[in-house]
């Protein structure tokens, strides 16, 4: 197994018609967030079934992925090293696996929406062996980086599926006021994640912070509220 092959088989797939409608789908123009961020047009179904293929690639050849200019090679290399992530079951592996996604992250790699939300949300659950998982994400979250951003606040759902839910708390409060949209979306949809374990506490987030929450931020948090609810949030911001 090599990435070469891996490549090959993505670029079989290829669309130049995809590629135009994804490179505006995300915001690819000058300007844009995801600018100069290049497709060569394979769909996700595409991407996860190749990536399902090549399951059991080695960490350089992945590298070798995750390096590359094109998104949906980038994306297969997340895909691969994620499922190696939900696979493992030893400490040591996943260390492996999370310091290679780190050090990816740091260097760029991850760089759009979906390449951080197919990968964060599992391979943050190393973060639970941590003694002191939180300075790792406020580090994160203080980056100039749009994407390490947005990968500290989704690195905060497995803490969720674990019953853990004060990162995600800790962490909203941190980035509520980001200016950028994305930002609001991932702060939104990470507190609703925690309204479905903890209703009372979200309410208690909203209570202290809906007047000065993004209003994107806030639609997103109060999505699964009764809608009677949700009328009286919007109406207080």
């Amino acid at each position: 197994m090599s990435a070469k092959r891996v490549i090959e088989e993505l670029e079989s797939k290829a669309s130049s018609v995809k590629a135009s409608e994804l490179q505006r789908f995300f915001k690819t123009g000058p300007g844009d967030y995801a600018e100069g961020d290049i497709f060569i047009g394979v769909m996700v179904p595409q991407t996860r079934a190749i990536a399902s293929v090549y399951k059991d690639l080695d960490l350089i050849e992945i590298a070798k992925l995750t390096k590359s200019d094109f998104h949906e090679v980038r994306l297969c290399g997340l895909i691969i090293l994620t499922n190696q992530y939900k696979k493992t079951k030893d400490i040591k592996v996943k260390k492996r696996l999370f310091d290679f996604y780190i050090k990816e992250v740091k260097a760029g790699k991850v760089n759009n929406w979906d390449l951080v939300d197919v990968s964060a949300p599992t391979i943050g659950e190393y973060l639970l062996h941590l003694d002191d998982p939180i300075s790792l994400l406020e580090k994160l979250a203080k980056s100039r980086s749009l994407w390490q951003r947005r990968v500290s606040m989704i690195f905060t759902f497995a803490f969720l599926c674990a019953g853990e839910l004060e990162p995600t708390y800790k962490l909203a409060e941190i980035l509520l006021e980001d200016s950028h949209d994305l930002m609001h979306k991932a702060v939104g949809w990470m507190l609703r994640e925690m309204g479905k374990r903890d209703p009372a506490l979200l309410r208690a987030f909203l209570e202290e912070h809906c007047s000065v929450m993004p209003r994107t931020a806030l639609r997103y948090s109060i999505e699964k509220l009764p809608e009677r609810e949700r009328k009286k949030w919007l109406l207080t911001k």
